[in-house]
């Protein structure tokens, strides 16, 4: 009987996961885990098939997540904000012996995380991090590109958009707001060099980009992870970026101005007699905004497209591959549940051999994420949810469509 817990599986990357690990026998047993103990097993009962179950968990007390886990093949964590609740889940999946699959975007819970390797080793635990959309299958893109479709490798870099989900929760506003405010590694002609998104360090490197399906906006720097990672994966490369945004650009836009006026501290201030804590006021206040600022910007539903730009050689010729992921019908949740459940079955059916702790280029097959993610975006009617859009720019700039073989 194989078994998998989902940790955060109310949440909205959680859910998609569950949905997407529920749309095949992937697994004997499905245990939505989440603090909601109610919302867990209505979930498990909407789903109403034989082995799914919800259950009650707490991820600040490390007994009850142990509890929860012990005796699973998986557990895939998609409880946020990982700054705060990465690297205690996985000790406590290594100490369970459980196989990890995670979709972390915060870099500086991901460099605990593979500080963690040896420990992961040592109990046989493999703990795949970082499995989602950027990081996730953006480092996927990158891998393909070194193994199969470019001779050399020199640059990566990855562009993001989403937007329009149902629902935003404080833990993704924090996430963002934490993006604002740290340093953001980039790494640059072979060195890295650390840069703000709201000082004019980060505005260097603002760029407008076309996005497949969605339109032209701006992205900005972004502190995920692929930038420290990939240089140690990638032999040879020379850059790595990641830029990022959310539409409609108004509510990123107040975002960002809450962060220049400074009301994002989590000092608390006293107001009219009552302890205040800026961030969360603010974290409220964007929330509280949302629904207006996307019903004036007319966005009516999710989109988002994942575009990865790889500059290598072959045959001794400048090539230039532009990957992008893109839907008109569906954002953030199941751009990153999808590919943290094909992490989770992967990693169940043995394709992940790997002990350790580890960034997706350093323990996937690229094609069989990207068909196993064709194969689920499909059952779950994600329309063109699942489609890798490759197109090959030769060295006199002259753009073709080239299909990936799946």
């Amino acid at each position: 009987m194989s078994k998998i817990v989902v940790l955060g599986g109310c949440g909205g990357i959680g859910s998609v996961a569950v949905r997407a690990l529920a749309s095949g026998d992937y697994f004997d047993e499905l245990v939505i885990a989440d603090v909601r103990a109610e919302l867990a097993q209505k979930a498990a009962a909407t789903i109403a098939k034989s082995g799914v179950r919800g259950v009650a968990v707490d991820a600040l007390d490390a007994r009850s997540v142990h509890a929860t886990i012990a005796g699973a093949d998986v557990v895939l964590n998609c409880i946020g904000p990982f700054y705060k609740f990465g690297p205690p889940v996985l000790q406590s999946a290594i100490d369970a012996r459980v196989a990890y699959v995670d979709v972390c975007d915060d870099l500086a819970p991901t460099r605990r995380m593979l500080e963690m390797d040896a420990a992961a080793q040592a109990a046989g635990v493999s703990a795949l991090i970082g499995m989602g959309n950027s990081p996730g299958l953006a480092n996927v893109f990158a891998r393909l590109c070194a193994d199969q479709l470019l001779e050399q490798v020199d640059s990566v870099d990855i562009m993001h958009i989403h937007g329009g989900e149902p629902e935003e929760g404080p833990a993704v506003i924090k996430h963002r707001i934490h993006a604002m405010v740290n340093d953001v590694p980039l790494f640059i002609d072979g060195r890295f060099i650390s840069v703000r998104q709201l000082d004019p360090s980060g505005a260097a490197y603002v760029l407008q980009t076309e996005f497949r399906d969605i339109g032209t906006f701006p992205v900005y720097p972004y502190p995920h992870p692929e930038t420290i990672t990939l240089p140690q994966h990638i032999k040879g490369l020379q850059r790595a970026t990641n830029l990022g945004v959310v539409f409609p650009l108004s509510y990123f836009h107040l975002t960002q101005d809450m962060v220049r006026v400074g009301a994002c501290s989590d000092a608390p201030i006293r107001v009219l007699g009552q302890e205040v804590v800026p961030l969360e006021f603010s974290v409220a206040h964007i929330l509280a905004r949302r629904p207006q600022l996307l019903l004036a910007a007319g966005v009516s539903g999710p989109a988002g497209c994942l575009k990865v730009v790889v500059g290598g050689k072959k045959a001794g010729e400048a090539q230039t591959l532009v990957l992008s992921l893109s839907s008109k019908t569906a954002g953030a949740g199941e751009g990153t549940g999808i590919p943290a459940a094909v992490g989770a079955i992967l990693m169940h059916r043995g394709r992940i051999p790997r002990r350790g702790v580890f960034p997706p280029e350093a323990g996937v097959q690229p094609f069989e994420v990207l068909t196993l993610a064709s194969e689920i975006s499909k059952k779950l009617g994600i329309a063109g949810g699942g489609s890798v859009h490759v197109e090959h720019i030769d060295a006199s700039g002259r753009r073709t469509p080239i299909p990936l073989g799946m």
